[in-house]
């Protein structure tokens, strides 16, 4: 896999429309949506079950649009042990363009732990399409990610956070894929909203086949997040990457957008 040299990405990062993004955050922050507190069910022995049902104006995976710019039904349940042992799932419906793929379903299995300062979460994560069937010139879409995640708060109200992970075989058989992404996370104080900013890129190695133009693209995600009431919560973010709809296969799937989210979690 070729990765780019460190002027190549911040070239990537020049072409970002700075502007458009503090605008996104100004309309955000007045719309003022929400940061859902977790909740669980004991279970004894240790183990403790949470889960979340969603419904969301655009499915976004690390910036690309999975549902071809529709909204989305998605759901998670996990299984936790106080050691820190988890498995857990997630489903989503899914659309790709001249496929039969109709939705989308995640195994996921890890080992969060704390060392010092830092939460660590260590992760597999299994993407799977079911009733997907390749047709002639298609290629699997199912993949495996290896994956490590770091979080430290920065005061009361401030978190960083840095994940990196790794598919020996990404998405649609597009060879290696390395994901590193940071953030930070605020707490705004006295009105319970956070907002949250994340970048990220995603190296593949046979990116023709993925679909896309470049060894690898660029995305960033500027949202606000707060509860509602009774299990519910609200966000509202603007996402969106550096790659043109003629490097993203002539689709608008790369486009840059807003996305709001409702979440009732359980």
């Amino acid at each position: 896999m070729t990765v780019l040299a460190p002027s190549a990405l911040l070239g990537r990062l020049k072409r970002l429309r700075l502007g458009s993004l503090a605008a996104a955050a100004v309309l955000a922050f007045g719309i003022g949506a929400a940061a859902p507190a977790k909740a669980q069910v004991e279970l004894g022995a240790g183990l403790s079950l949470s889960g979340s049902v969603a419904a969301t104006t655009d499915y976004l995976f690390r910036g690309i649009s999975q549902t071809r710019n529709r909204g989305a039904f998605q759901g998670t349940l996990e299984l936790s042990h106080e050691s820190g042992f988890y498995v857990g799932a997630f489903l989503s419906t899914a659309t790709f363009l001249a496929t039969n793929a109709r939705q989308e379903l995640d195994i996921i299995g890890g080992f969060r732990f704390e060392t010092g300062p830092v939460k660590w979460d260590t992760y597999v994560i299994g993407y799977t399409y079911p009733g997907y069937t390749a047709q002639p010139g298609q290629f699997e879409l199912s993949y495996l990610e290896v994956g490590v995640r770091g979080t430290v708060d920065v005061g009361n109200d401030v978190s960083l956070t840095a994940a990196i992970n790794y598919s020996p075989n990404f998405f649609g058989r597009s060879g290696s894929g390395v994901y590193l992404e940071g953030g930070v996370d605020w707490k705004i104080p006295g009105i319970d909203v956070t907002l949250g900013g994340r970048l990220g890129y995603q190296f593949i190695d046979r990116y023709q086949r993925f679909g896309i133009a470049n060894d690898g693209y660029l995305w960033y995600g500027i949202t606000l997040s707060r509860d509602i009431a009774a299990g519910f919560s609200a966000s509202v973010g603007f996402y969106g990457t550096d790659l043109s709809e003629r490097e993203c296969g002539g689709l608008k799937i790369c486009n840059a957008r807003f996305v709001g989210t409702l979440t009732w979690k359980f």
